[in-house]
Protein backbone atom coordinates (compact mmCIF):
# COMPACT_ATOMS: atom_id res chain seq x y z
CA UNK A 1 0.00 0.00 0.00
CA UNK A 2 1.77 3.60 -1.00
CA UNK A 3 2.40 5.86 2.03
CA UNK A 4 -0.65 8.43 2.64
CA UNK A 5 -0.31 12.05 1.90
CA UNK A 6 -2.67 14.00 4.48
CA UNK A 7 -3.29 17.72 4.70
CA UNK A 8 -4.06 18.49 8.46
CA UNK A 9 -5.33 22.57 9.11
CA UNK A 10 -5.72 23.53 12.59
CA UNK A 11 -5.58 27.58 13.12
CA UNK A 12 -5.24 27.94 16.48
CA UNK A 13 -3.77 26.90 19.88
CA UNK A 14 -6.07 24.03 20.83
CA UNK A 15 -6.65 22.92 17.51
CA UNK A 16 -2.51 22.56 17.12
CA UNK A 17 -2.87 20.58 20.50
CA UNK A 18 -5.60 18.23 18.93
CA UNK A 19 -4.11 18.35 15.32
CA UNK A 20 -0.81 17.00 17.20
CA UNK A 21 -2.85 14.09 19.02
CA UNK A 22 -4.17 13.27 15.80
CA UNK A 23 -1.20 13.45 13.57
CA UNK A 24 0.46 11.03 16.59
CA UNK A 25 -2.40 8.20 16.18
CA UNK A 26 -2.51 8.74 12.79
CA UNK A 27 1.11 7.52 12.22
CA UNK A 28 0.64 4.54 15.30
CA UNK A 29 -1.46 3.37 12.36
CA UNK A 30 0.31 4.06 9.13
CA UNK A 31 3.25 5.16 10.35
CA UNK A 32 4.90 5.96 6.94
CA UNK A 33 2.38 8.53 6.32
CA UNK A 34 3.07 11.96 5.25
CA UNK A 35 1.45 14.86 6.95
CA UNK A 36 1.71 18.49 6.26
CA UNK A 37 -0.32 21.65 6.71
CA UNK A 38 -1.21 24.63 9.03
CA UNK A 39 -0.54 24.13 12.94
CA UNK A 40 1.98 25.17 15.51
CA UNK A 41 4.75 23.88 17.86
CA UNK A 42 2.80 20.82 18.41
CA UNK A 43 2.10 19.71 15.34
CA UNK A 44 5.71 20.48 13.99
CA UNK A 45 6.98 17.99 16.77
CA UNK A 46 5.01 15.16 15.74
CA UNK A 47 5.96 15.74 12.28
CA UNK A 48 3.42 17.45 10.42
CA UNK A 49 5.24 19.60 7.79
CA UNK A 50 3.75 23.34 8.45
CA UNK A 51 3.64 25.34 5.41
CA UNK A 52 2.34 28.51 7.81
CA UNK A 53 2.37 28.40 11.33
CA UNK A 54 -1.15 28.99 13.25
CA UNK A 55 0.02 31.58 15.15
CA UNK A 56 0.23 34.40 12.49
CA UNK A 57 -3.36 33.36 11.71
CA UNK A 58 -5.28 33.48 14.90
CA UNK A 59 -7.87 36.00 15.95
CA UNK A 60 -10.57 36.95 18.23
CA UNK A 61 -14.02 38.56 16.92
CA UNK A 62 -16.32 39.06 14.27
CA UNK A 63 -14.53 42.20 12.96
CA UNK A 64 -11.06 41.30 14.51
CA UNK A 65 -10.58 39.84 11.11
CA UNK A 66 -9.93 42.71 9.35
CA UNK A 67 -6.68 43.57 10.62
CA UNK A 68 -5.61 40.38 9.58
CA UNK A 69 -6.83 40.29 6.27
CA UNK A 70 -3.73 40.00 3.98
CA UNK A 71 -1.84 37.59 6.38
CA UNK A 72 -5.00 34.74 5.54
CA UNK A 73 -5.20 35.43 2.29
CA UNK A 74 -1.56 34.56 1.88
CA UNK A 75 -1.97 31.55 3.67
CA UNK A 76 -5.04 30.67 1.81
CA UNK A 77 -3.16 30.88 -1.61
CA UNK A 78 -0.29 28.72 -0.17
CA UNK A 79 -2.60 26.11 0.89
CA UNK A 80 -4.50 25.99 -2.56
CA UNK A 81 -1.22 25.84 -4.20
CA UNK A 82 0.06 22.98 -1.79
CA UNK A 83 -3.52 21.23 -2.42
CA UNK A 84 -2.72 21.23 -6.84
CA UNK A 85 0.69 20.43 -6.17
CA UNK A 86 0.30 17.49 -3.58
CA UNK A 87 -3.17 16.28 -4.21
CA UNK A 88 -3.77 14.60 -0.66
CA UNK A 89 -5.30 11.79 -0.33
CA UNK A 90 -7.40 13.36 2.34
CA UNK A 91 -7.85 16.59 3.79
CA UNK A 92 -8.78 17.10 7.86
CA UNK A 93 -9.83 20.25 9.00
CA UNK A 94 -10.01 21.15 12.48
CA UNK A 95 -12.20 23.79 14.33
CA UNK A 96 -11.49 26.77 12.49
CA UNK A 97 -14.44 27.49 9.91
CA UNK A 98 -14.48 30.94 8.12
CA UNK A 99 -11.04 30.21 6.90
CA UNK A 100 -11.39 25.99 6.68
CA UNK A 101 -14.99 26.58 4.92
CA UNK A 102 -12.94 28.39 2.12
CA UNK A 103 -10.24 25.62 2.12
CA UNK A 104 -13.29 22.55 1.80
CA UNK A 105 -14.47 24.40 -1.17
CA UNK A 106 -11.58 24.33 -2.61
CA UNK A 107 -10.30 20.44 -2.11
CA UNK A 108 -13.60 19.90 -3.07
CA UNK A 109 -13.15 20.72 -6.57
CA UNK A 110 -9.96 18.69 -6.60
CA UNK A 111 -11.96 15.91 -5.69
CA UNK A 112 -10.08 15.59 -2.57
CA UNK A 113 -12.19 13.80 0.17
CA UNK A 114 -12.85 15.80 3.79
CA UNK A 115 -12.82 15.17 7.23
CA UNK A 116 -13.99 17.88 9.78
CA UNK A 117 -12.39 17.15 12.99
CA UNK A 118 -14.28 19.68 15.78
CA UNK A 119 -16.99 21.05 14.67
CA UNK A 120 -17.73 24.81 14.45
CA UNK A 121 -20.15 26.17 16.74
CA UNK A 122 -22.65 26.39 14.45
CA UNK A 123 -25.47 24.83 16.63
CA UNK A 124 -24.43 28.10 18.30
CA UNK A 125 -25.22 30.70 15.77
CA UNK A 126 -25.08 30.64 11.72
CA UNK A 127 -26.72 27.33 11.82
CA UNK A 128 -27.47 27.97 8.21
CA UNK A 129 -23.91 27.19 7.76
CA UNK A 130 -24.79 23.21 8.44
CA UNK A 131 -25.66 23.52 4.41
CA UNK A 132 -22.50 24.60 3.17
CA UNK A 133 -20.94 21.65 5.57
CA UNK A 134 -23.42 19.05 4.20
CA UNK A 135 -22.24 19.86 0.67
CA UNK A 136 -18.16 19.85 1.33
CA UNK A 137 -17.52 17.56 3.69
CA UNK A 138 -17.81 13.79 3.62
CA UNK A 139 -17.72 13.69 7.21
CA UNK A 140 -18.18 14.93 10.45
CA UNK A 141 -16.05 13.91 13.78
CA UNK A 142 -17.62 15.83 16.82
CA UNK A 143 -16.42 15.90 20.71
CA UNK A 144 -19.70 17.11 22.21
CA UNK A 145 -22.30 14.69 22.60
CA UNK A 146 -25.32 17.56 21.36
CA UNK A 147 -23.21 17.90 18.47
CA UNK A 148 -24.04 14.50 17.27
CA UNK A 149 -27.76 15.25 17.77
CA UNK A 150 -27.84 18.36 15.83
CA UNK A 151 -25.39 16.84 12.81
CA UNK A 152 -27.90 13.95 12.61
CA UNK A 153 -31.10 16.16 12.50
CA UNK A 154 -29.62 17.26 8.86
CA UNK A 155 -28.50 13.75 7.52
CA UNK A 156 -24.82 15.00 7.54
CA UNK A 157 -22.44 11.99 7.97
CA UNK A 158 -21.61 12.30 11.75
CA UNK A 159 -19.38 10.41 14.75
CA UNK A 160 -18.90 11.16 17.82
CA UNK A 161 -15.53 10.33 18.65
CA UNK A 162 -15.54 11.86 22.48
CA UNK A 163 -12.91 14.75 23.57
CA UNK A 164 -9.65 14.72 22.95
CA UNK A 165 -8.45 16.30 26.36
CA UNK A 166 -9.32 12.91 27.64
CA UNK A 167 -6.59 10.91 25.83
CA UNK A 168 -3.91 13.45 28.11
CA UNK A 169 -3.47 11.21 31.60
CA UNK A 170 -5.58 13.38 33.79
CA UNK A 171 -5.18 13.26 37.51
CA UNK A 172 -7.87 11.59 39.96
CA UNK A 173 -10.31 14.92 40.52
CA UNK A 174 -8.85 16.91 43.35
CA UNK A 175 -9.46 16.71 47.58
CA UNK A 176 -11.63 19.06 49.00
CA UNK A 177 -9.57 22.25 50.05
CA UNK A 178 -7.68 22.09 53.09
CA UNK A 179 -8.03 25.14 55.88
CA UNK A 180 -4.91 26.72 54.68
CA UNK A 181 -5.92 26.49 51.33
CA UNK A 182 -9.12 28.31 51.96
CA UNK A 183 -7.21 31.03 54.13
CA UNK A 184 -4.88 31.37 51.46
CA UNK A 185 -6.59 30.68 47.99
CA UNK A 186 -4.78 30.90 45.39
CA UNK A 187 -6.30 32.31 42.34
CA UNK A 188 -4.88 31.05 38.68
CA UNK A 189 -5.70 33.67 35.89
CA UNK A 190 -6.02 32.31 32.78
CA UNK A 191 -6.50 35.02 29.97
CA UNK A 192 -6.41 32.87 26.81
CA UNK A 193 -3.99 31.61 23.91
CA UNK A 194 -4.30 34.28 21.45
CA UNK A 195 -2.60 37.55 21.58
CA UNK A 196 -5.67 39.62 21.26
CA UNK A 197 -7.71 37.45 23.79
CA UNK A 198 -4.66 38.15 26.45
CA UNK A 199 -4.22 42.09 25.40
CA UNK A 200 -7.95 42.32 26.48
CA UNK A 201 -8.84 40.19 29.26
CA UNK A 202 -5.27 39.91 31.22
CA UNK A 203 -5.66 43.86 32.57
CA UNK A 204 -8.99 43.65 33.64
CA UNK A 205 -8.14 40.65 35.23
CA UNK A 206 -5.16 41.80 36.93
CA UNK A 207 -7.26 45.11 37.94
CA UNK A 208 -9.53 42.16 39.85
CA UNK A 209 -6.74 40.33 41.50
CA UNK A 210 -5.76 44.09 42.92
CA UNK A 211 -9.25 44.48 44.56
CA UNK A 212 -9.29 40.79 45.18
CA UNK A 213 -5.93 41.44 47.09
CA UNK A 214 -7.81 44.56 49.21
CA UNK A 215 -10.06 42.36 50.64
CA UNK A 216 -8.55 38.95 50.71
CA UNK A 217 -5.10 40.10 51.65
CA UNK A 218 -3.95 36.76 51.98
CA UNK A 219 -4.88 35.92 48.19
CA UNK A 220 -2.03 34.68 45.38
CA UNK A 221 -2.04 34.87 41.93
CA UNK A 222 -0.54 32.73 39.38
CA UNK A 223 -1.14 34.05 35.69
CA UNK A 224 -1.23 31.42 32.77
CA UNK A 225 1.14 32.04 29.47
CA UNK A 226 0.01 29.69 26.62
CA UNK A 227 3.14 28.85 24.47
CA UNK A 228 1.40 30.51 21.88
CA UNK A 229 2.15 33.66 23.31
CA UNK A 230 4.72 35.63 23.49
CA UNK A 231 6.60 35.93 27.45
CA UNK A 232 6.98 39.48 26.83
CA UNK A 233 3.58 40.27 25.73
CA UNK A 234 2.41 38.68 29.61
CA UNK A 235 5.53 40.31 31.34
CA UNK A 236 4.58 43.53 30.27
CA UNK A 237 0.98 43.75 30.89
CA UNK A 238 1.85 42.67 34.22
CA UNK A 239 4.24 45.06 34.74
CA UNK A 240 1.91 48.05 33.77
CA UNK A 241 -1.56 46.94 35.50
CA UNK A 242 0.10 45.13 38.87
CA UNK A 243 3.41 46.34 40.06
CA UNK A 244 1.96 46.61 43.25
CA UNK A 245 1.29 42.63 43.20
CA UNK A 246 3.33 39.25 43.84
CA UNK A 247 2.59 37.78 40.25
CA UNK A 248 3.44 34.94 39.40
CA UNK A 249 3.83 33.99 35.89
CA UNK A 250 3.85 30.36 34.50
CA UNK A 251 4.98 29.15 30.74
CA UNK A 252 3.70 26.10 29.47
CA UNK A 253 1.50 23.45 29.89
CA UNK A 254 -2.27 24.96 32.09
CA UNK A 255 -2.16 21.79 34.22
CA UNK A 256 0.58 23.53 36.57
CA UNK A 257 -1.54 26.24 37.15
CA UNK A 258 -4.57 24.11 38.06
CA UNK A 259 -2.25 21.76 40.47
CA UNK A 260 -1.76 25.26 42.30
CA UNK A 261 -5.01 27.10 42.03
CA UNK A 262 -8.25 27.01 44.13
CA UNK A 263 -10.04 28.48 41.67
CA UNK A 264 -9.81 30.66 38.42
CA UNK A 265 -10.49 33.47 36.49
CA UNK A 266 -10.42 31.79 32.85
CA UNK A 267 -11.07 33.20 29.29
CA UNK A 268 -13.87 30.95 27.79
CA UNK A 269 -12.45 28.66 25.84
CA UNK A 270 -11.35 24.54 25.64
CA UNK A 271 -8.98 25.80 28.42
CA UNK A 272 -12.19 25.66 30.92
CA UNK A 273 -13.56 22.40 29.88
CA UNK A 274 -9.93 21.46 30.60
CA UNK A 275 -9.96 22.85 33.73
CA UNK A 276 -13.47 21.16 34.68
CA UNK A 277 -12.13 17.74 34.23
CA UNK A 278 -9.45 18.77 36.62
CA UNK A 279 -12.84 19.52 38.95
CA UNK A 280 -11.19 23.22 39.49
CA UNK A 281 -14.63 25.86 39.89
CA UNK A 282 -13.91 29.02 38.05
CA UNK A 283 -15.32 32.03 36.49
CA UNK A 284 -15.71 32.59 32.89
CA UNK A 285 -14.96 35.85 31.30
CA UNK A 286 -14.88 37.09 27.63
CA UNK A 287 -14.93 40.75 26.31
CA UNK A 288 -14.66 41.62 22.30
CA UNK A 289 -15.17 44.54 20.29
CA UNK A 290 -18.18 45.94 20.49
CA UNK A 291 -19.54 45.51 17.02
CA UNK A 292 -18.49 41.72 17.13
CA UNK A 293 -20.87 41.58 20.61
CA UNK A 294 -23.49 43.37 19.25
CA UNK A 295 -23.09 41.21 16.50
CA UNK A 296 -23.25 38.02 18.46
CA UNK A 297 -25.80 38.84 20.25
CA UNK A 298 -28.06 39.01 17.61
CA UNK A 299 -26.93 35.75 15.94
CA UNK A 300 -25.92 33.27 19.02
CA UNK A 301 -28.43 30.67 19.58
CA UNK A 302 -27.60 29.37 23.00
CA UNK A 303 -27.77 29.96 26.79
CA UNK A 304 -24.42 29.66 27.48
CA UNK A 305 -21.13 30.89 26.15
CA UNK A 306 -19.02 28.34 28.36
CA UNK A 307 -18.42 24.82 27.60
CA UNK A 308 -19.01 23.27 30.82
CA UNK A 309 -22.48 25.45 30.69
CA UNK A 310 -23.41 23.99 27.43
CA UNK A 311 -22.33 20.50 28.54
CA UNK A 312 -24.88 20.27 31.57
CA UNK A 313 -27.20 22.19 30.14
CA UNK A 314 -27.56 25.04 33.08
CA UNK A 315 -25.41 27.69 34.71
CA UNK A 316 -23.10 25.94 36.87
CA UNK A 317 -20.21 28.37 36.40
CA UNK A 318 -20.71 31.99 36.68
CA UNK A 319 -20.56 33.75 33.13
CA UNK A 320 -19.35 37.42 33.03
CA UNK A 321 -19.43 38.75 29.71
CA UNK A 322 -18.52 42.16 28.10
CA UNK A 323 -19.79 44.89 30.02
CA UNK A 324 -20.34 42.55 32.98
CA UNK A 325 -16.68 41.24 32.56
CA UNK A 326 -15.67 44.24 34.58
CA UNK A 327 -12.81 44.37 37.67
CA UNK A 328 -15.35 45.22 40.27
CA UNK A 329 -17.55 42.36 39.36
CA UNK A 330 -15.03 39.96 38.79
CA UNK A 331 -13.52 40.21 42.16
CA UNK A 332 -17.31 40.30 43.74
CA UNK A 333 -18.01 36.93 42.03
CA UNK A 334 -14.95 35.61 43.07
CA UNK A 335 -15.47 37.01 46.20
CA UNK A 336 -18.41 35.69 47.06
CA UNK A 337 -17.41 32.05 45.40
CA UNK A 338 -14.09 31.78 47.57
CA UNK A 339 -15.66 32.73 50.56
CA UNK A 340 -18.45 30.18 50.28
CA UNK A 341 -16.63 26.52 50.83
CA UNK A 342 -20.13 24.57 50.63
CA UNK A 343 -20.74 26.35 46.85
CA UNK A 344 -17.28 25.38 45.74
CA UNK A 345 -17.58 21.78 46.76
CA UNK A 346 -21.18 21.69 45.19
CA UNK A 347 -19.12 22.80 42.07
CA UNK A 348 -16.68 20.53 42.15
CA UNK A 349 -18.80 17.43 42.60
CA UNK A 350 -20.90 18.49 39.73
CA UNK A 351 -17.64 19.09 37.61
CA UNK A 352 -17.03 15.70 38.73
CA UNK A 353 -19.73 14.40 36.09
CA UNK A 354 -18.58 16.07 33.12
CA UNK A 355 -15.95 13.44 32.20
CA UNK A 356 -18.80 10.67 31.89
CA UNK A 357 -20.61 12.88 29.65
CA UNK A 358 -17.77 13.20 27.41
CA UNK A 359 -17.47 9.39 26.47
CA UNK A 360 -14.19 7.67 27.49
CA UNK A 361 -10.33 8.23 25.94
CA UNK A 362 -9.12 7.23 23.09
CA UNK A 363 -10.96 10.66 20.58
CA UNK A 364 -7.52 11.22 18.75
CA UNK A 365 -7.82 7.11 17.74
CA UNK A 366 -11.14 6.77 16.20
CA UNK A 367 -10.74 10.04 13.53
CA UNK A 368 -7.20 8.51 12.71
CA UNK A 369 -9.45 5.72 11.84
CA UNK A 370 -11.97 7.41 10.30
CA UNK A 371 -9.43 9.25 8.28
CA UNK A 372 -7.57 6.05 6.88
CA UNK A 373 -10.86 4.59 6.17
CA UNK A 374 -11.89 8.06 3.81
CA UNK A 375 -8.82 7.18 1.80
Amino acid sequence: MPPKCIMIIAGEASGDMHGAKLAQAIKNHASDSFLFGIGGNAMQMEGVRLIVNARTLSVVGITEVFAKLLTIYRALATVKKALCSLKPDLLILIDFPDFNFHVAAFAKKLRIPILYYISPQIWAWRQNRVKKIKRLVDHMAVILPFEARFYHEHNVPVTFVGHPLLDRILPKLRPRASTTQSKEPVIGLLPGSREKEVSTLLPVMLEAAKLIKRRLPAARFVVSCSESIQDDLVMDIVSQNASTLEIEIIKGPVSEVFGRSRMLVAASGTVTLEAALYGIPMVIVYKVSPLSYWLGKRLIKVKHIGIVNLIVQKELLPELIQDNASPQTIADTVIAMISDQERLRQIEQELSSVRDLLGGAGASDRVARIALDLI
